[in-house]
């Protein structure tokens, strides 16, 4: 599977030293398989008069079979739940590679809703049952890491 990372710099060697903590899935290096998703990422970086680099990667799906891994396939009352806990500082999990829908502006502003009580969960996901979720993948360990080749990059 082909994998890319939208940064302002060439990453040929993710790490998990740079990742922060308190994100979708937690710390950890994302990549998604939709490289318009990738271009979408460089946005804010050129947006602040940076470059957009692509970085793409071959991934070993055998890691899915290997290591302990987290599926979401639409966004859900499981995934909802997981990303407030990873974004509030609480993630204790200990998945190698978590994958599911992307908390895009239009889905951060229902889950912000929520997790300020300004809407019950069910609102919340009355409301993510409408959105398509863009796929991100997000390797949170080196072990993680290892299955991942880089290939080369492309600015954009």
């Amino acid at each position: 599977m082909i994998l890319y990372h939208g940064s302002y710099i060439e990453v040929s060697k993710p790490d998990l030293l740079h990742s922060r903590q308190t994100v979708d899935f937690g710390a950890g290096f994302y990549t998604t398989p939709v490289y318009e998703q990738a271009e979408r990422w460089c946005g804010k970086f050129k947006r602040r008069g940076k470059k957009g680099i692509v970085s793409i990667y071959t991934f070993n799906e055998k890691a899915l079979e290997d290591l302990k891994t987290l599926t979401f396939s639409s966004y859900s009352e499981e995934w909802l739940d997981y990303i407030l806990n990873c974004r509030s500082g609480h993630d204790t999990s200990a998945y190698d590679i978590v994958t599911g829908g992307v908390a895009n502006d239009k889905v951060f502003n229902t889950v912000e809703l929520y997790f300020d009580g300004l809407i019950d969960k069910k609102e919340a996901l009355n409301r993510l049952r409408y959105e398509k979720p863009n796929m991100q993948i997000c390797f949170r360990t080196q072990s993680a890491l290892d299955y991942l080749k880089y290939e080369r990059c492309e600015e954009i």
